[in-house]
């Protein structure tokens, strides 16, 4: 559905919002819902004895396989799909938004790259809610869930090649 091109890789260096090191200091200032994307922050989360609402994993950390130590941490999947790397699928939209509007902890299993998720994650969740993704090297990065940063996020995601009117109006659906 969509594509990250060459030239807007460098727009996603700056965090999106505070970084932390520590998940329980992290959960003191996130509020619910609480959307995870990547496979170390979730495994933070699920050590610190919280399940965020929903989940984006791969398996993957920095292009490399996740640990033993990391993947113990990890919940199985409740729903897979399918995403190349750098791109946003139609199906991890969908599943996304679905994973929002249940009642229970959901873990979405993706095969191939979640790492552009928290752009349309940050759409998807409600203002007042949160998302969490991870800065390579630094930390965790939690997101505020407000019409600033969704504005940031949409500026970003309008960006990419594809079919950004129909993501967009997936998104806004919700």
């Amino acid at each position: 559905m969509l594509e990250l091109p060459d030239d807007l890789r460098g727009a996603f260096k700056e965090p999106f919002g505070p970084v932390f090191t520590d998940a329980e200091r992290l959960l003191d200032d996130a509020s619910r819902p609480l959307v995870a994307v990547g496979d170390v922050v979730t495994a933070h989360l699920y050590a610190a004895d919280f399940a965020p609402d929903v989940a984006l994993i791969d398996g993957h950390t920095e292009r490399e396989r996740i640990d033993d130590d990391v993947a113990r941490h990890l919940p199985d999947p409740d729903i897979e799909v399918a995403n190349p790397p750098a791109t946003l699928s139609r199906e991890l939209l969908d599943a996304l938004c679905d994973a929002l509007d249940r009642d229970a902890p959901t873990v979405i299993g993706v095969d191939g790259e979640e790492d552009l998720a928290a752009l349309p994650a940050i759409l998807a969740t409600p203002r007042g809610g949160s998302v969490v993704y991870g800065q390579p090297g630094e930390g965790m990065v939690l997101v505020s869930v407000t019409e600033s940063s969704q504005e940031r996020a949409r500026d970003l995601l309008e960006r990419m090649t594809g079919d950004t009117d129909a993501a967009l109006a997936r998104l806004d659906a919700r």
